[in-house]
C-alpha cells in the first residue's frame, strides 16, 4: 500500500505541478480532499481547489519545477521533502511579476485514503520565495543595517 501511495503523491509533482496537467487533480483528489497551508489562499475542497492552487503559482511562475528530493511512506500517509525552482513572470497575489527566478524548498505530508489524496499538510518557504523576489527584505541585511 505504502507503494502505491507514494506513487499517487509522485504523480501529483509530476503531473499536476510540473507539467499543469490539471486533469489529474480529478484522479488523485477525493473529493472532500483538505488542503492545509496556512502561506497559501484558501481555494476551498476537493479537485477544484487544488487546480486553482497550482493555476496560481503556475501563472506566477510559467517555468515552475518541483524535484522531489525525499518520499517515505508508511500507511495512509506519505511525507515528500521536496525543493523549488522558477521565475517570476506573472502577478502573483497581487505582486507584479519581478522577473527574478528563485529556488525554495518544502515539506508534505499527504494523508492517501482509498487510493486518493485526501488531506494534505504543506510547509515550504514563503518568506525565502518573497526575499528571492525582492518584495521583503531579507532578514540578515536588514539587521545589519540597522547596526
Amino acid at each position: 500500500m505504502s507503494e502505491h501511495n507514494k506513487a499517487i503523491v509522485r504523480r501529483l509533482f509530476a503531473e499536476l505541478w510540473n507539467t499543469g496537467n490539471l486533469s489529474v487533480a480529478d484522479e488523485i483528489f477525493s473529493p472532500n480532499y483538505a488542503h492545509h497551508d496556512p502561506s497559501t489562499p484558501d481555494f476551498g475542497r476537493g479537485p477544484e481547489s487544488e487546480k486553482k492552487r497550482a493555476t496560481l503559482y503556475r501563472t506566477a511562475f510559467p517555468d515552475l519545477h518541483l524535484t522531489i528530493e525525499d518520499v517515505i511512506a508508511e500507511g495512509e500517509t506519505v511525507m515528500t521533502r521536496w525543493s523549488c525552482r522558477g521565475t517570476h513572470k506573472g502577478e502573483l497575489n497581487g505582486v507584479a511579476p519581478t522577473g527574478k527566478q528563485f529556488t525554495i524548498s518544502g515539506m508534505t505530508v499527504a494523508r492517501v485514503s482509498n487510493g486518493k489524496i485526501a488531506e494534505g499538510y504543506v510547509n515550504w518557504d514563503a518568506q525565502g520565495l518573497m526575499q528571492q523576489l525582492g518584495v521583503v527584505p531579507q532578514l540578515a541585511k536588514s539587521v545589519a543595517a540597522a547596526r
